[in-house]
């Protein structure tokens, strides 16, 4: 699934000179967490104000939010997700920065997408991205094992191959955050030392 998928297309939007007071108005008018604040030219960057930045930056010195601007809380530049992205690397961009969301964008602004989106509208539990990336992996190691047997394994289209396989198993330990033991390259190297060779590609 992508971003796109998932999305809340209804954003709420503020002015960056609006008060404090007119964006906790707006949330509680509107049952949400965070306005995104509107670009005052098309330069200029979205950014971000949340219940957090509210209780944090006003509420917790018992500041008058309305003598306190949202520019003055707010987060800009925020980070932003291309509607193409798949939601398990939204989840990931998530938790390597522990935003909780962000706004869609692609030349314009389409929506934004939090970790609610992520629990309640992605695949993950039916199709956790593990297993399909595995039986991607198992299909293109299989697919480089028959191109080497036809081509030879020295040939380059045997060497793309395994560079295929090899760039899968990668994605797979990253999402592991762990490397396998032994790649299917190198086990297939025991067999044919020879293929090794025909990947040293010069720079």
């Amino acid at each position: 699934m992508k971003a796109s998928e998932i999305m809340t297309t209804d954003v709420v939007t503020i002015r960056g000179s609006a008060t404090v007071a007119e964006a906790v108005k707006l949330m509680k008018k509107n049952g949400l967490r965070a306005l995104i604040v509107d670009r005052r030219t098309e330069e200029d960057a979205y950014g971000m104000v949340t219940e957090t930045d509210v209780v944090y930056k006003v509420t917790a010195y018992g500041t008058d939010p309305k003598q306190v601007r949202v520019f003055e809380i707010m987060t800009k530049p925020c980070i932003v997700i291309n509607p193409d992205l798949a939601v398990e690397y939204v989840a990931r961009l998530f938790a390597n920065t522990g935003i909780r969301r962000a706004p869609v964008i692609k030349d314009k602004l389409m929506g934004i997408v939090s970790i609610t989106d992520i629990l309640q509208k992605g695949d993950f539990v039916e199709k956790p991205k593990a297993l399909s990336l595995e039986a991607e992996i198992v299909a293109a190691r299989d697919k480089a094992r028959a191109l080497c047997a036809e081509k030879g394994v020295s040939s380059p289209e045997c060497a793309a191959a395994w560079d295929i396989v090899e760039e899968l198993q990668a994605e797979a330990a990253h999402q592991r955050a762990k490397k396998p033991v032994k790649t299917y390259f190198e086990e297939y190297c025991e067999e044919y030392p020879e293929a090794i060779e025909a990947r040293m590609y010069d720079d």
